[in-house]
């Protein structure tokens, strides 16, 4: 499409002379550095952007009309398929039916212009509006293919992480279940041993329970977190806790990028309310930024611990903002905004 303002730039010179002749190239470089400003528009989805640069296009192409006449009109193929590609459907073909009817009939209305129809403009019209759409789907089918694949490749590391979460939990999860019942079930029974004995089945007894939560922890760590799994997580525990429920049953507004620091968000704050907030009622607010947990229990005890230093670190290398403290009249809330 760079090529029409060079057949344009050969009106000017059939045209216009001297000051006139500069001017019409300088104004045919900058509806080519247009173009160029556009493609790249198109690349960073800066659609606003795109819409400001067609008009500057077509200003620039009405300016250049008087220097190159009829020639101008193949600047209608840059301009009226660049816009037609972005508004799509029917309103697409009738932008392209219309710049080509326009490059018909406006060369035998316009004095001093060519007295004949200028049927290649049109065709430059609708051939070029052909091209940049078939070009437009190829882009559209790569990308889908490109999220595809890294769909794929993400599901695939997910399955392999959650195969390693299921075998450290059948695996060592039974065995060290096992040593730990066997030790406890040797202490009691070794009540007349010497006392270096039983110290010795208690600190196996410490290390296998200690070794039990650690794969538990490295288990829960493999998995990933999802705000709809934390969300039916939480409803189930605090069904169990006997705390009513008030949560969301869909996630949908929260965008894709702030899921997993959400739904560690949720499952902190019902963590917390199952734990530490002798609550009679659990609700968890969400908007595409904001995710609050909040209950009616005990709201004047301090809630610390590793669990919500941890989440505050993870929502500040996120850049949000986390906030937790007692609300009125009672209970407690635990709110993280997200950045912009």
């Amino acid at each position: 499409m760079l090529c029409y303002p060079f057949l344009a730039a050969a009106g000017v010179a059939q045209y216009s002379r001297g000051a006139g002749l500069v001017v019409g190239y300088l104004l045919l470089v900058a509806v080519s550095t247009c173009y160029l400003a556009l493609v790249v528009a198109t690349m960073r989805t800066a659609w606003r952007a795109y819409w400001w640069l067609l008009a500057v296009m077509a200003v620039l192409a009405v300016l250049v009309a008087p220097l190159a006449r009829e020639n101008t009109l193949i600047l209608a193929a840059v301009i009226v398929p660049s816009a037609a590609a972005r508004v799509g459907g029917r309103t697409a073909s009738a932008l392209v039916v219309l710049g080509a009817a326009a490059c018909v009939a406006v060369p035998t209305l316009v004095p001093g212009w060519s007295t004949g129809p200028s049927w290649y403009y049109a065709v430059a019209v609708v051939f070029t509006a052909l091209l940049v759409h078939a070009f437009s789907r190829t882009a559209t089918a790569n990308q889908q293919l490109r999220e595809a694949r890294a769909e794929v490749a993400r599901l695939a590391s997910e399955a392999e992480r959650n195969r390693i979460a299921r075998d450290l939990h059948d695996l060592l999860g039974h065995s060290l279940t096992a040593i730990t019942v066997k030790s406890t079930l040797a202490r009691k029974l070794a009540v007349s041993a010497s006392p270096a004995a039983l110290a010795e089945l208690e600190s196996v007894e410490q290390l296998s329970r200690q070794a039990l939560a650690d794969v538990r922890a490295a288990v829960s760590g493999y998995r990933d977190v999802t705000l709809a799994g934390e969300l039916a997580r939480g409803r189930e525990l605090l069904r169990a806790a006997g705390v009513v429920a008030d949560l969301p049953t869909a996630c949908d507004v929260v965008p894709q990028e702030r899921q997993e620091l959400f739904g560690w968000v949720v499952r902190e704050g019902v963590t917390n309310v199952v734990r530490h907030a002798r609550a009679g009622r659990c609700a968890v607010e969400l908007t595409a930024t904001s995710v609050e947990v909040r209950d009616d229990g005990v709201g004047d005890q301090p809630r610390t611990g590793s669990g919500l230093d941890g989440l505050r670190a993870r929502v500040t290398a996120a850049g949000g903002l986390l906030t937790a403290g007692p609300v009125q009249p009672c209970g407690w809330s635990l709110r993280v905004e997200a950045s912009a």
